[in-house]
């Protein structure tokens, strides 16, 4: 009997010391592990933020009890989430929590990267004083941070905002009292190099050439600087050469417009489609004011076969979609008919079955759940039949208008005098610049219903590609259905910059030989045929 109760209290004392132990190790770990969860998120953020979302998602609720120092850093994680997901009101709703944990932490870096990231909301929506005012609460945040170039961040998002809207000289003045600085960025020249381009663009729209040739030879100083990305480099020098080209041709200098439309040509494989555009359409004129009406002619054909390619992409993606809206439709007439079966079947059980409360309730559950996710499906296939209707009439007017623009290229072919073929020509081009706007509109729904239905295209690149994270992916598939840099800046709410820098590291982890073959070439040949969807 003694035995057997010292044994008890042996048990009992072995049972609070591991209590003791069990409940000191979740104490630790509610204040330094989760706090270290953080940190690893944030050396995750920038290539995979599915490891990254991991992280953040294995600290419990809530995040206040488990986590202290790391709430400003939590939350603006959160917000980068967010906006690769394209949730930009939970992204907004996170920057704004960071930026209060951060100043009440004195985490200043933090405080100043989600001033900068709600001055990019605002501005978008609204060009006012309130926009402005994170942008001086970024630059106040920077300052009492330990970060070398918070400044050089916040001048130059304020002097491209300044770009953006046409005040060139206020622009200017900006960028000139501030160029020592971004000079001094040693470490990272790309500060130096856009302000160089931007001073450039901003004295070519001012047409004072003799200035904007002193800061394009800086910018071409840079060229072979290791801090800068290749493909940056490349796409700025390309652009710029094309600016100067415009303006000569203005100026009726043809020489000195094919002169920098050559120079151009060499960075051809860093042009976005937009100015790969530009490139063509400039050519097509130069030509033409040259009397040359053969190379006119050639270019001609190639600014319609490059402009036919873009929308017969656009209306691949549209057909396939019609097809699988026709086939949703089918399943949903099915669909409809078995929902009406159950529920007259759900009436005959219930009152055959009245009698007995367990049967009752079972089959009364059962055929709740099945109402529930029909009712789901309907809705879901009712605005995909919304969104048909849209693409049909889309897809209508892009067939009339290439038609008829092959017809009135083989008119101008036709015509034998070449005074009045260049006017045919000239008055063709005029009608593509003011029609482009409307024929490439791509509204909010059509970018949601592709993103939704290519699934094919989206398990094949993830197959074959699996280093990709989900914001590259996304880059590629925009990419592929011939969306430009600008558009897709604009629809995942980020700068030109971002997507320019993404494709490039996109190249180098999908080990593309960039002398050979383009990325957008490399996703034309890879994926043909993914466009089939839901089969």
């Amino acid at each position: 009997m003694i035995d057997q109760n010292l044994y008890l209290k042996y048990k009992i004392f072995c049972v609070c010391i591991v209590l003791f132990l069990f409940s000191t190790f979740c104490y630790s770990q509610s204040l330094s592990d989760y706090e270290r969860f953080v940190d690893s998120a944030d050396a995750y953020i920038d290539y995979d933020t599915k490891k990254a979302t991991a992280f953040l998602d294995a600290i419990p609720k809530p995040i206040n009890d488990y986590i202290r120092e790391g709430l400003a850093s939590y939350y603006n994680l959160r917000s980068l989430i967010y906006d690769e997901k394209n949730d930009n009101i939970k992204s907004y709703q996170s920057s704004i929590l960071a930026l209060k944990y951060a100043v009440e932490l004195e985490d200043y870096k933090v405080a100043g990267e989600s001033s900068l990231v709600l001055f990019s909301r605002i501005y978008h929506i609204k060009k006012d004083t309130v926009a402005y005012e994170y942008l001086e609460k970024a630059r106040m945040y920077y300052k009492l941070s330990d970060y070398t170039y918070g400044d050089l961040e916040v001048d130059l998002t304020y002097a491209y905002s300044k770009f953006i809207d046409k005040d060139y000289k206020s622009c200017n003045t900006f960028l000139l009292d501030n160029i020592d600085k971004y000079k001094e960025a040693d470490e990272d020249a790309y500060f130096y190099m856009f302000a160089l381009s931007i001073l450039t663009f901003n004295y070519l729209a001012l047409d004072d050439l003799e200035a904007a040739y002193v800061y394009f030879n800086d910018f071409k100083k840079l060229k072979n600087n290791t801090t800068i990305v290749e493909y940056n480099y490349g796409s700025f020098e390309s652009s710029i050469n094309m600016s100067f080209a415009k303006v000569y041709f203005e100026k009726k200098q043809i020489d000195s417009t094919f002169h920098y439309l050559i120079k151009s040509s060499e960075n051809r494989r860093y042009m976005t489609e937009d100015v790969e555009e530009g490139y063509l359409k400039l050519y097509m004129d130069a030509y033409i004011d040259s009397g040359n009406k053969e190379k006119a002619i050639i270019y001609a054909d190639s600014l319609a076969a490059f402009e036919n390619k873009i929308y017969e992409n656009i209306m691949n993606s549209s057909f396939q979609i019609n097809n699988a809206l026709v086939k949703t439709e089918l399943e949903l007439e099915d669909v409809n008919s078995k929902k009406y079966f159950n529920g007259v079947l759900a009436v005959v059980l219930l009152l055959l079955f009245a009698a007995s409360s367990f049967i009752y309730m079972f089959f009364y559950r059962k055929q709740k759940f099945k109402t529930a996710n029909l009712s789901k499906e309907t809705s879901n296939l009712s605005y995909i039949k919304a969104n048909n209707e849209k693409l049909i009439v889309k897809v209508q007017g892009l067939e009339g208008y290439i038609n008829n623009l092959k017809s009135e290229v083989k008119k101008i072919s036709a015509i034998g005098e070449v005074s009045a073929q260049r006017e045919k020509i000239k008055e063709l081009y005029k009608t593509l610049h003011l029609n482009s706007s409307t024929i490439l509109d791509k509204s909010e729904n059509h970018l949601d219903l592709v993103n939704d239905l290519n699934v094919n295209f989206f398990q094949k690149i993830n197959k074959i590609h699996p280093e990709l994270n989900n914001s590259e992916v996304i880059i590629c598939y925009y990419l592929y259905v011939g969306f430009k840099n600008k558009e897709i800046a604009v629809f995942l709410n980020t700068s030109v910059r971002a997507i320019e820098s993404k494709r490039y590291r996109i190249t180098k982890k999908i080990n593309i030989d960039k002398e050979k073959v383009t990325l957008l070439q490399y996703l034309k040949k890879t994926f043909k045929g993914s466009e089939k969807i839901l089969n």
